[in-house]
């Protein structure tokens, strides 16, 4: 029989697509949302439906639902949920959504510099290999001559937020025994609080309250923000922190096919080329995190 470790491994790498799939398709739902609701409103209520199904799943299992170190947790929501997605919806805004979405992905290339000196997290042969084909890749997609201007620098803020997070839940993870569901409640919650300030402080258009922007919103609060931010915690208690956010790098390339698929886009050969070299990163990981497994005794 498989070890368990090699079973838990492989059950964090199937949620792991799980996750890249629906935040894929979610570009395009956040896109058509966009339409109806401004950004923080948007965002803001998108956190208090995922609050709301994170608690009611709490009180549901029985689960404590007490606030554990608070000062980890307030970071991470500030940092993974207030500050990523304020500088997330402002880049979207003021310039191009694929561009936005693909610097906001460059998240795993920080998460690898923050968590070499906070995590002692250190990569292989084939993961720097993958770095510097997935960045590659990020490059195309961008274009040549890249001259960055105030949305494509919020994006990338975003990015930095992002893996600043990432990092701070890692390493409470390591230290102490946290219950998950718990914090991706709390870290809702307490992020989704700064959205909605952010909201009150600088108002956009009226929101027009309509079919399309009620689906948009519940399949962010539910699956995006509830479920896959509950799996994205499960998956980084069972994964290095680098690994778990190369897998990320299929959301920008999902994306860009959902895209072409329901929108109508059509990507440039530079773009199709970025593609290319980001799904080689992606199955270089896969080959390194498969070389990482313990070898089954007979």
């Amino acid at each position: 029989m498989m070890p368990a470790a090699p079973r838990r491994r492989g059950a964090a790498l199937g949620a792991l697509a799980l996750i890249a799939v629906v935040w894929g398709y979610n570009w395009v739902v956040i896109k058509q949302g966009l339409r109806d609701a401004g950004p923080y409103e948007f965002f803001s209520w998108r956190f208090v439906i995922a609050s709301v199904c994170l608690f009611g799943a709490l009180a549901a299992t029985r689960r404590p639902m007490r606030l554990t170190h608070a000062g980890a947790v307030l970071a991470t929501g500030l940092l993974q949920t207030t500050a990523t997605f304020a500088l997330t919806g402002w880049a979207l805004v003021s310039g191009a959504v694929g561009k936005s979405a693909v610097l906001c992905y460059t998240m795993p290339f920080w998460v690898i510099l923050f968590a070499w000196p906070v995590l002692g997290e250190r990569l292989g042969r084939a993961q720097w290999i993958a770095l510097a084909t997935g960045l590659a890749g990020l490059v195309l997609l961008l274009g040549s001559g890249i001259s960055p201007g105030l949305s494509e620098l919020l994006a990338l803020a975003s990015a930095v937020a992002w893996a600043a997070g990432i990092v701070i839940t890692k390493r409470l993870q390591t230290r102490h025994r946290v219950d998950t569901l718990a914090l991706s409640a709390w870290q809702s919650v307490l992020g989704g609080a700064g959205l909605v300030l952010l909201a009150l402080l600088f108002p956009s258009r009226p929101t027009a309250w309509t079919p399309g922007l009620a689906f948009a919103l519940l399949y962010n609060g539910v699956l995006v923000s509830a479920l896959c931010w509950y799996l994205w915690f499960w998956v980084l208690a069972r994964l290095d922190a680098g690994m778990a956010s190369f897998g990320i790098l299929a959301v920008p390339v999902l994306g860009v096919v959902f895209g072409v698929l329901t929108l109508g886009e059509r990507p440039r050969a530079l773009e199709w080329a970025g593609i290319g070299l980001i799904v080689v990163a992606l199955a270089l990981t896969a080959i390194a995190v498969r070389a990482a497994r313990p070898r089954a005794t007979a």
